[in-house]
């Protein structure tokens, strides 16, 4: 079997920084996208990387990037769980499609492919998941219920799973990163929003310290002094507090 690292949503944003980085680090990759254009540009500049174009969406999708897997004989030995998107608006005024889809990407497909891999990791005990969580796990967001409440899924069920997964090895990190430099703003409908723009970090640095948390299975990682802080004060002020300074929100 030839190790690999998959990545989901590796065609734009901290999707494509995993790659670059965990390439540089030697890794074999496995990139995961609905764009294949992208995927493979990608592949041709980095090398060492096989392509899945793949809508992770869709109904078996998990089920389907697995068996993929298995018949090219890949083993993987790191998982990044990057794949997601937001969606801006009034709950009962947004497609509802569109926000059953958010929540089948965002929660089922990467609790799917945990439930998939997590097995042969402990059964190696060696192994590594990072999923991408993000700083609106830790309050509701109204104006982007949905989304918020996949966030806050995600880091619930990724810091219990360290927990089950620490004693046989593997390693199992939330990324909680706040506003950055990708195109989530534009699919979540507020592209050229001036706070966000201006307080947003650039993808290399929240990978870094992703990749730096997982080597020292840290359970949560928040990227950035200001995101800290953020995430902090979310523990100590009063629920009704947040949702209005959440829903006071411009985007």
């Amino acid at each position: 079997m030839t190790k690999v690292a998959l990545i989901t949503g590796a065609s734009a944003g901290l999707g494509e920084e995993f790659a670059r980085q965990l390439s540089q680090r030697g890794h074999r990759l496995v990139l995961a996208a609905r764009r294949k254009d992208r995927l493979d540009a990608l592949a041709s500049e980095l090398g060492n990387v096989r392509t899945i174009a793949i809508d992770l969406a869709a109904a078996g999708s998990a089920a389907k990037l697995v068996a993929d897997l298995e018949r090219a004989g890949e083993q993987v030995e790191l998982l990044i769980n990057n794949a997601g998107y937001g969606l801006i608006g009034r709950f009962a005024e947004l497609d509802a499609a569109r926000q059953r889809e958010m929540i089948d990407l965002n929660v089922g497909t990467l609790t799917d492919l945990c439930r998939a891999i997590a097995p042969g990791m402990i059964a190696r005990k060696a192994g590594g998941i990072i999923n991408v969580a993000s700083t609106a796990a830790f309050q509701p967001g109204p104006k982007m219920a949905v989304y918020f409440a996949t966030k806050a899924y995600v880091l619930s069920f990724t810091e219990a799973l360290h927990e089950e997964l620490k004693p046989h090895g593997v390693h199992v990190t939330a990324l909680c990163p706040g506003p950055t430099k990708t195109e989530f703003g534009e699919v979540a409908g507020f592209g050229g929003n001036g706070m966000f723009d201006r307080v947003a970090m650039q993808a290399g640095p929240v990978v870094t310290a992703a990749l730096d948390g997982l080597d020292r299975n840290h359970a949560v990682v928040v990227p950035g002094i200001v995101n800290k802080i953020g995430a902090a004060s979310t523990r100590f002020a009063p629920r009704p507090l947040l949702r209005k300074i959440a829903g006071a929100i411009k985007y």
